[in-house]
């Protein structure tokens, strides 16, 4: 199975390329991942007595291992999660007439949620089954809003995106509680061995909640018809067959621990049985044709969610029925909608007339499926209906009344299905008493054969399965054993059953759905049919979105003024009070102060508070700015007292390279607070200040004398070369012991540079920073986007007189009043030092004081100063590469070593340690954590170098544009 999710996410992952290299036919070589999978599941079909089986390690100590388990209801699942993709695939190559660019994104994003679904039904692991239902709704915002350039796709993705969202996060708290009430965070173990209690069954209405967001249930139900923005394949593949199966999916598999709860009755028998009412009954008031079959697949979906929910055993054999059945008929359904409006341009039933005469090989796969898709004999969709009718009509439930009046709502949701059903075939392909056909029919091309294929192999396997009934039966039967039978034997499916009850009742349903079909027709204007029943889900949804909008602006208005100081006074009260409060209500220890350990640190600490007192005077923002410097390079003193290297030269470094951003972006603000700034009442910013320092310094001492045992920290050395083949505890923290955490950070500080740039760089973002050489063809224009010539964004530089010495290329290029020849001379010697410094403290890092964030940070320095004596084009000279790439670099190296960890089964990010034996180096060893530093030491160079070319070389261009324009607008008004 891992295998198969890996073979899908490097086919995703490649299909870009092979989409533009082979057009259309790309879609062809993709449809032979899913393909395979699919014929590899069907090679190693489970058992319930032996289910497959699979564990990959990957957070033990979070129990976040990737535990696999394909059992019946899995398999099934699969096949029609793999096999319908793989036609899907097929039926894009003739759907898209040419592959550009987002096509060939498209090609990608439809493989990567094959494997998401796989991994989806797949999963043991409940947290990593709420990731791939996750990746499930984000893949589907970007298939839904697959043009981006229209609104009303945006609309739909965006609903679609914040509904399941919404439902994902309620069920990502109920998988929560649920695993830790069971002591256990596997499907298996909390449906073998159900837990009780209060928290278990809200547990199990927040994740019925997610599953009935998925699939579209009342009242999730309006994102569905929405999503028909889509393109036509993504509706028959995520909307028939996969996607909204999930939550179906997801109920069935926890119906067997969970089904006797109350709520568990309500919410998936009582709201599925209205979902299939309401979904019937809209469908009837549509006119275009992928709408009735959205609105019918609501309607299904309330159908299914009542049989996998009933929690009988008889009826849940019936339901998995369906489940196959509704997959074919309906996928095969949108195929013939979308080869409808890609051949005439129109889905309106108003607008076709003959359809069926023009194109008379679509109307027979149309008919095919429709029949299934009404459970008309000698189909699959007959086969699963009749076994549900037959199933509840025997259902007695804990009242003895439940099964009569399922069977009541399931006969009159499947009239309406007939009734639409009928209404398709006759909107889309009947005379409609024409004698002609209409203008969008009598211009349409005939579909190819390798168009109507897809959709004809779903169509026929609809009717093929239901002469396959009973050996079918037999392998879904697996599945329906788990749950109980109630007193029942099992009804073992059949294609005929002979004369029935449930043979009555179907008889029942095809006459009044014919008939109603009829009278609907005859007086639609009559019943009311242009205002919307039961109100507007989506105008119900626009609301909750201002009402949102609107409370959100109202504590907006409260709690931010507009004012920076009022702002940040809410936020460092509100950090006051609460821990003060929270410490006075709990239970305190008693404070053990202890004094100085030495007079040095007093002097420190006297200059630390100078330094921050005269921060609060100074107007110079300058000054100001270096006097805070002062409290960070005392706070590395004290570090270096206490005996920790590793921080100190942190704290070093970091506060160097902070005080330098800061002088970069204070250059283009007064040099002086302006006094109508200076207001507000200040001993009241004071008290708040202090309060705040006070807090942290209690907090503090609070917090040390809580210990009640010898701290972690004593084991840390130990643990470290024990653990991590490395004598520098941080450093081995950073890298092995919590390298998750390391993880985040540099993520997000690659997000933050990203940010920063993007907000810079308005023009363009990506590019390597200009070089001397590159100054000539831009004569003057701005190298970070701008084209020569456009004065209207960047006026041209004055050419700059050359110096006769020159220490640094990118000097050459700069105003001779702005150098600094010591400067740049120093520069010259001591960058190469600083380079080796910054290797050495990577390479040694695992040992001694350094590692990838401290050399990162020196070759950031070294950068720094190649930048301030040499200017921006110094940046190229020294560093001909886009910092964003090497961002890009540092986190594939980071995440890789995540990755290589769980593909030789080792837990991700777990280290090893390599010995090898060279001529002349001798032997070596070193820990593959290596690799891990060696991102983080790219990333943070690179975010350096993206700081530095955004709030340094970026402004420069800025302010020399400026510079120029204002003495060409003097010169002007000069000659004028």
């Amino acid at each position: 199975m891992f295998a198969i999710l890996l073979a899908l996410a490097v086919t995703a992952g490649l299909a870009p390329a092979i989409m533009t290299w082979l057009g259309r036919r790309g879609f062809y070589v993709l449809a032979l991942a899913p393909a395979a999978a699919t014929v590899v599941v069907a090679m190693r079909w489970p058992t319930e007595d032996h289910p497959w089986t699979e564990r990959i390690s990957w957070v033990p100590a979070l129990r976040m291992d990737i535990d696999l388990r394909m059992d019946t209801l899995g398999a099934v699942m699969s096949v029609l999660v793999l096999g319908v993709g793989a036609l899907v695939l097929c039926y894009c190559a003739e759907y898209f007439d040419e592959v550009k660019r987002r096509v060939a994104g498209f090609g990608g994003e439809m493989v990567a949620f094959a494997a998401a679904m796989f991994g989806l039904v797949v999963s043991d692991n409940m947290i990593v089954l709420y990731i791939f239902w996750e990746a499930t709704t984000v893949l589907s915002f970007l298939l839904v809003g697959f043009y981006a350039q229209r609104a009303t796709s945006r609309r739909a993705a965006t609903q679609a995106l914040l509904v399941t969202t919404a439902g994902g996060l309620a069920m990502l708290a109920g998988i929560i509680v649920l695993g830790e009430r069971a002591g256990s965070y596997l499907l298996s173990d909390v449906i073998a061995s159900p837990p009780s209690g209060t928290a278990v069954t809200v547990a199990i209405v927040l994740i019925v909640i997610g599953a009935l967001s998925k699939s579209a249930i009342v009242p999730f139900h309006f994102w569905l018809p929405g999503a028909m923005a889509a393109p036509t394949p993504v509706s028959s593949y995520l909307h028939a067959a996969a996607m909204v199966k999930a939550g179906i999916f997801l109920i069935a598999r926890l119906a067997p621990g969970y089904s006797h709860l109350l709520a568990w009755q309500i919410l998936c028998v009582g709201l599925g049985g209205l979902t299939m009412i309401l979904g019937g009954w809209r469908s009837l008031r549509e006119f275009d044709l992928k709408l009735i079959l959205a609105f019918g697949t609501v309607s299904q979906l309330g159908f299914l969610m009542i049989l996998v929910g009933v929690g009988d055993a008889n009826v849940a054999l019936a339901g998995v029925a369906m489940l196959v059945a509704h997959a074919l008929f309906k996928a095969s359904l949108f195929m013939v909608v979308g080869i409808i409006d890609h051949q005439t341009g129109t889905r309106d039933v108003r607008k076709l007339a003959r359809l069926g005469s023009a194109a008379p090989a679509l109307a027979i796969i149309a008919a095919l499926a429709s029949a299934s898709m009404a459970g008309l004999p000698i189909t699959m969709g007959f086969v699963g209906k009749e076994a549900a009718l037959a199933s509840l009509l025997e259902y007695r439930g804990v009242g003895g009344w439940e099964g009569g009046v399922l069977t009541a709502v399931v006969v009159v949701g499947s009239v309406l299905t007939m009734a639409y059903t009928v209404r398709f075939l006759w909107g889309g392909f009947g005379r409609k008493v024409q004698s002609r056909p209409s203008a969008a029919v009598a211009r349409m091309h005939r579909p190819s054969p390798a168009f109507l294929v897809p959709a004809g192999l779903l169509a026929v396997a609809g009717v093929v399965a239901g002469f396959l009934a009973s050996p079918l039966g037999d392998i879904l039967e697996r599945y329906a054993v788990t749950l109980p039978a109630n007193g029942h034997e099992i009804e073992h499916l059949a294609f005929w059953h002979g004369l029935t009850p449930a043979l009555g009742l179907t008889a029942v349903v095809i006459v009044g759905g014919v008939a109603t079909f009829v009278v609907l027709r005859a007086r639609r204007r009559r019943l009311g049919f242009t205002t919307p029943p039961l109100g507007n889900a989506d105008r119900i949804y626009d609301a909750v979105l201002r009402g949102a909008d609107v409370a959100s602006l109202a504590l907006t208005r409260v709690t931010q003024t507009g004012s920076l100081p009022v702002t940040q006074g809410v936020v460092m009260v509100t950090l006051v009070v609460t821990p003060l409060v929270a410490l006075f209500l709990g239970n305190r220890n008693r404070l053990s102060v202890a004094g100085f350990d030495s007079t040095i640190q007093v002097v420190v600490g006297v200059i630390m508070i100078a330094a921050a007192l005269a921060a609060t005077i100074l107007r110079n923002r300058l000054a100001a700015t270096l006097i805070v410097g002062v409290t960070g390079y005392g706070c590395g003193m004290i570090f270096a007292f206490y005996g920790a290297p590793d921080l100190a030269l942190t704290q070093f470094l970091v506060e160097t390279l902070s005080l330098v951003i800061f002088v970069l972006v204070l250059r283009k603000l007064p040099a002086e607070t302006e006094k109508r700034h200076l207001t507000g009442f200040r001993p009241l910013r004071a008290l708040i200040a202090l309060a705040f320092g006070g807090l942290l310094v209690v907090m503090g001492l609070f917090a040390a004398a809580a210990r009640s045992t010898q701290g972690v920290a004593v084991d840390l050395p130990k643990a470290a070369y024990e653990y991590g083949d490395g004598a520098n505890a941080v450093n081995v923290l950073l890298v092995d012991i919590r390298a998750w955490d390391t993880l985040g950070e540099v993520s997000v500080l690659l997000v933050a540079a990203t940010g920063v740039a993007s907000m810079v760089f308005r023009h363009r973002r990506f590019g390597a920073a200009p070089r001397v050489a590159d100054a000539a063809r831009h004569q003057g224009a701005d190298p970070d986007g701008v084209a020569a010539g456009d004065t209207s964004s960047t006026p041209p530089e004055p050419p700059m007189p050359l110096a006769r010495t020159t220490w640094l290329r990118g000097s050459e290029l700069r105003d001779p009043r702005h150098r600094s020849m010591v400067l740049e001379a120093t520069t010259r010697l001591i960058f190469p030092t600083m380079v080796v410094l910054s290797i050495y403290f990577f390479f040694a890092g695992h040992n001694s004081p350094g590692g990838g964030f401290a050399g990162g940070l020196t070759m950031g320095m070294a950068l720094v100063l190649r930048y301030l004596a040499g200017g921006r084009y110094e940046l190229g000279e020294t560093i001909p590469f886009d910092a964003g790439r090497i961002l890009g670099v540092g986190l594939a190296f980071a995440a890789g070593t995540a990755i290589a960890s769980v593909v030789i089964g080792a837990p991700a990010l777990s280290s090893a340690t390599i010995e090898i034996t060279l001529p002349v180096l001798g032997d070596i060893k070193f820990v593959t954590a290596l690799f891990f530093d060696l991102g983080v030491y790219l990333i943070v160079v690179g975010l350096v170098l993206d700081v530095l070319r955004s709030l340094g070389a970026r402004l420069d261009i800025e302010e020399t544009a400026t510079t120029a324009q204002a003495g060409h607008t003097t010169e002007v008004v000069t000659n004028a």
